[in-house]
């Protein structure tokens, strides 16, 4: 594959997912994943966001390093970086009024698309996005539903900051992110298992 090809997809899935979080965030709902996860925890330390989003995602790089290869690692290790900066610049320039309802539906969306474009060009956004990928990787089992499980546990944390309405809408984010993963993520060759023959030659 090109490598500007890669680089440019890269960007696009990192600019569909900030652009997705800053509407989710507009409304006050729940960011997914490690980010989500983040804004929990942010609400019991003085620590930024920036702050916990790095240190919870230094156990996952190591993961991403060891097991998924140092290409992998590094282009998370960008798309991460460059997430934060789509977003710190979308939180100065761009100011939304949104509909919780539209907002967790156009933000789940927008988040599923990004992520299925980092995941097709061997990268992801850090934090459970690795899990999900190594899993695939290693054991067959689908990042849609590895998102699925990880994001209904921050839910399930979530019930200790959010108000209900804001949960439900939550919901609706996370299960439109899950859908969207699962009907057009399509493992590429290279987070694909072993067939039985070629793991024993």
């Amino acid at each position: 594959m090109n490598i500007t090809h890669r680089w440019l997809s890269i960007v696009e899935g990192c600019l569909l997912v900030a652009l997705g979080l800053h509407i989710l965030n507009a409304a006050g709902l729940l960011i997914s994943g490690t980010a989500g996860i983040g804004m929990i925890l942010g609400k019991f330390t003085d620590l930024s966001f920036g702050q916990l989003f790095f240190i919870l995602n230094m156990p996952f790089y190591i993961l991403a390093w060891r097991a998924l290869g140092k290409s992998f690692a590094w282009r998370t290790f960008v798309s991460i970086s460059l997430l934060s900066g789509l977003s710190e610049l979308m939180r100065f320039y761009i100011h939304l009024t949104i509909d919780p309802i539209l907002s967790g539906i156009l933000g789940g969306m927008l988040v599923g698309f990004g992520l299925i474009i980092l995941f097709r060009h061997n990268a992801s956004l850090g934090g459970l996005n690795i899990l999900a990928v190594y899993l695939e990787r290693r054991f067959g089992f689908h990042a849609g539903k590895t998102t699925l499980i990880a994001d209904l546990g921050v839910l399930v944390a979530a019930i200790t900051v959010l108000d209900l309405s804001h949960l439900l809408y939550s919901l609706l984010a996370f299960l439109l992110l899950s859908s969207v993963v699962g009907r057009y993520h399509r493992p590429p060759k290279w987070a694909q298992v072993p067939k039985a023959n070629e793991a024993s030659s």
